[in-house]
Order: structure tokens, then sequence, then C-alpha cells
């Protein structure tokens, strides 16, 4: 509205024609429409019951396992919330049956989740990439190490947590027992994983390509399973569009928002504003990251992405890290999609606490949200060490480009 009505006008009749024509997007529909056939598949059981054998003989074996479980369900999801839903299905009345307490239960299966957008492929990361022109390969690369972190220390949380409060876990967990069929169970998730990546890194296919391909092979692996139907196999594609048509309207709103920024000039203000304080770059960032945390008490971590990004990133970018332009755009964005996750467990929203919380309905949320607080230690911990040492996301790019 700067420039009046007209011109306007004439932005909404091409901006969403020249949004949604684009062929980059069209690797977040297909990794929805993957992490849909692996839910509708019957995936999680399996994982999860390999996962419980793996750390079941452990204390808090089993919560472990569903740590385990969710961040390899994320590997082939991308998404949060479905993570936590599908694996809190599986997970919970297991948990529940060996007496674990709701707090640890909820709050596990909540942080846990959080894997779905940690480790890729991830949703969030995606739209990163596409917002800030930045290769979708190196930022994947970027965030499987950080991924892997999360998942230790979330483990090693939960080590801590039941030795310290007692009654949260039972003393000697049932290990079940690992055996060839529930290898076999895993097997095609491993495939599916070594497809994917090892195509995207071996230069075979593109990242939109290899969706595609991790789409299909997901179906496959469904089908063998036997476990979709016509009614599933349907309910993948209206998931997958809702989804999508969710994230693109929100694209066309944050298209909307920056132009309005590029003809203001408010990045640039911003930026020499920042500049005036005369804090150093990585406290530039820090200040970034604790909005992101307030920010993720009234939003959800799609929503912060397309809407700030386009403001704090020219702020970044701007500034000498000691590092190329693009070394400080692949670890500002893992460092975002590290902080947006604090958002999803932290009071008083927390979308993967009432979403964990909304099927374990006889735990009082307020248990749940006392249940993430070790996991949101580990974060904060896990947080701190990436921002004062960026080569921790950025060594698995260099080894691979």
């Amino acid at each position: 509205m700067q420039a009046g009505w007209l011109p306007y006008s004439n932005f909404l009749n091409t901006q969403a024609f020249a949004r949604f024509a684009s062929y980059d997007l069209s690797v977040i529909p297909l990794f929805i429409l993957m992490g849909n056939f692996a839910t509708q598949g019957g995936i999680s059981r399996a994982l999860f019951q390999f996962a419980a054998a793996l750390m079941g003989r452990f204390r808090g074996g089993l919560a472990m396992g569903s740590v385990l479980a969710c961040g390899a369900f994320g590997a082939i999801c991308g998404s949060s919330v479905a993570t936590a839903a599908t694996i809190t299905s599986v997970a919970l009345p297991e948990m529940r049956r060996h007496g674990y307490s709701g707090r640890l239960a909820t709050g596990t299966l909540a942080a846990g989740g959080t894997l779905g957008i940690l480790i890729p492929p991830s949703v969030p990361l995606v739209i990163y990439a596409i917002l800030t022109e930045q290769n979708i390969a190196k930022l994947f690369a970027a965030a499987m190490v950080p991924g892997l972190l999360a998942v230790i220390g979330y483990i090693v949380a939960i080590a801590i947590y039941v030795r310290l409060v007692p009654g949260q876990a039972p003393e000697h967990d049932e290990a079940p027992t690992l055996t060839l069929a529930t290898l076999a169970g895993v097997l095609p998730i491993a495939v599916i994983f070594l497809i994917v990546f090892g195509g995207i890194y071996g230069g075979k296919f593109t990242p939109t390509e290899g969706a595609a391909v991790g789409a299909a092979a997901t179906f496959v692996a469904a089908l063998v399973r036997r476990e979709i139907t016509w009614a599933k196999f349907k309910q993948c594609f209206y998931a997958t569009a809702m989804a999508s048509g969710m994230i693109f309207l929100i694209f066309l709103g944050a298209d909307l928002m920056n132009s309005a920024l590029a003809l203001t000039q408010v990045p640039a203000q911003l930026a020499g504003v920042v500049k005036g304080w005369g804090l150093s770059p990585v406290a530039v960032v820090a200040v970034i990251l604790l909005f992101y945390v307030v920010l993720g008490a009234v939003m959800d971590e799609l929503s912060m992405i397309l809407l700030t990004i386009p403001i704090f990133f020219p702020i970044v970018i701007g500034m000498d890290f000691g590092m190329p332009r693009e070394s400080v755009a692949l670890w500002f964005g893992i460092m975002v999609l590290m902080t947006v996750g604090f958002g999803l467990l932290a009071p008083p929203v927390g979308l993967n606490v009432y979403v964990v919380n909304s099927l374990a309905k006889d735990i009082p949320i307020a248990e749940s949200y006392r249940g993430v607080m070790p996991f949101l230690a580990a974060d904060t911990l896990r947080t701190l060490l990436l921002l004062f040492f960026p080569p921790i996301s950025l060594w698995l790019v260099k080894l691979l480009t």
C-alpha cells in the first residue's frame, strides 16, 4: 500500500502464480507425502519395537527407545507434530504399561517429536533454504550432526532424570528381545534413508527428485508391510494437500509483507540500528535467538521462519563472523531451526505438548509441561554449544562437498 492501490493490485495478480509455479516448492509436498505414507504404513510401530529392544536394558530404556524411534521416524517424515503424534500412539501405552509416570512419558514424546524437524528431511529447513536461496542439500548436511546431538542429549537427560527423581520410571524394564524379525522391520526405513540421502549427496538426483523417490519408496514399504489401505492411501493425499495448502498460503502472506519491507527499507534500517549497538556478531545472533524463544509462545515454527527470516537474514549475513557468507547462512539456518524447537515445547503454548497431551487425556497438561523441562535444559546446552562453535554444524558440509 506504500506505492498505491494499483501497484498493490498488480502485485497480487502476479505474485501468487510466480510463487506457486516455482519448481523448488514441489519438494515440500513430496516430503510431506513421504511422511504421511510412513505414518499410515505402520512404520512407526516397527521403529519403536526395534528402539525399545535396543535400549530396554537401561533404566528409562523405553523412554530412550521412544527418542530413538522419534529420531528415526523424523528421518523420513520432516514434521514435528506428525512425529510426536505418530510415535505417541505406539509408545505411550507401552510406557504406561511398564510403570512410567505420565510426566516422563508425555514429556519424552513431546520432546522427541521435535526431532522431526531437526533431523533431515525438515520442512522448515526447506522453507529457510527457499527464502534465503541456499542449497537444500548443504542445509540437510549441516543439520545432521546437530540432530544427532539432540538425540544423544535427550537420552542423557532421561538417564539423569530417572536417577535424580525417583518414581518416574521402573527400576528395571522388561527389555524386549532383539530378534531378526525386529531388525527386518526397520530395514525398509534404513534402505529408504540411504537411497534418498545417498542419492542426493552422491549426485544422482536433486533434493526434489530425492523427495519424489523417497515418497515412492515409502509407499512401496507400506505396501510390503500390508498396512496401507485404499482409505489410508487417500488420506495420505488429503493430509498432504491440506498441509501444503496451509504452508503455501503462509508463503503468499509472507511475500506480501516482504514486498512492503523491501519498499520501506526496514531490514536495511534495522541492520544499521543493530550495528550501532556495537555488539559482537555472535551477541547479535544470541539476541535474535532469544527473540525466537519469546515468539515461539504465540506462533508456530513455519510462520516464525516465513515472517522473520526476510528481516533477520540480511542483518546476520552482513556481519563478519570470520567465515564465508555461505557458511554463515548455513550456520544461522541451523541455529534458527534449533531455537524454533523451543516454541514446540515451552509453555504457554508448546504445540507438541498439546498434541501429545490430547492423546493422553488422563494426564494433566501441567504434568506434561513439567516433563519437558529436562529436555528444554538439554536444548539450551546444545544451542549454546552450536552458537559458540559453528564448525560443529559445518563439519559434515565440508566433508561432503
